[in-house]
């Protein structure tokens, strides 16, 4: 048996692939605007990486909070900037290789820590801005 071809179904995904591609590329040039800001030295905790994907986990935190609780956002608003732009700014790729050349240059102590406190201070930073988006909104709310 044949699949059927849908032609709608295509045509109306391009939208979504086009604005995740466009929030993604500014996601990535501002990583990398982070990292001409701020160079890492190799071989040491990888500061710059860290930061931006700790950031990044926070605004998602704030952002999730607005469009589901909060405001009836378009339907390509979360593509564009949950998937899209903060998705091109985190960077757990680089994360993880950052956590292989720590072990390769024989500073695991480095790695490890690297690896927990990006894991650990990543879901509190989710949490911890949820929650606080959260409480601003039902004091505005009185």
């Amino acid at each position: 048996m044949q699949a059927q071809h849908r032609p709608g179904l295509m045509h109306d995904q391009w939208p979504v692939v086009a604005v995740v591609a466009a929030g993604g590329a500014a996601g990535a040039c501002a990583r990398y605007g982070a990292a001409l800001l701020w160079p890492q030295t190799p071989g040491t905790f990888p500061w710059t990486t860290f930061c931006v994907n700790i950031s990044g986990c926070a605004v998602i935190g704030v952002f999730m909070v607005v469009i589901t609780e909060v405001w009836a956002a378009h339907r390509l608003v979360r593509p564009f900037f949950g998937t899209g732009v903060l998705g091109g700014y985190t960077t757990f790729s680089t994360y993880a290789v950052e956590i292989r050349r720590l072990t390769d240059a024989h500073e695991a102590a480095t790695a490890f820590g690297y690896a927990a406190a990006t894991l650990a201070a990543a879901l509190t930073a989710v949490w911890s801005a949820a929650w606080a988006t959260r409480r601003v909104l039902a004091r505005r709310a009185r």
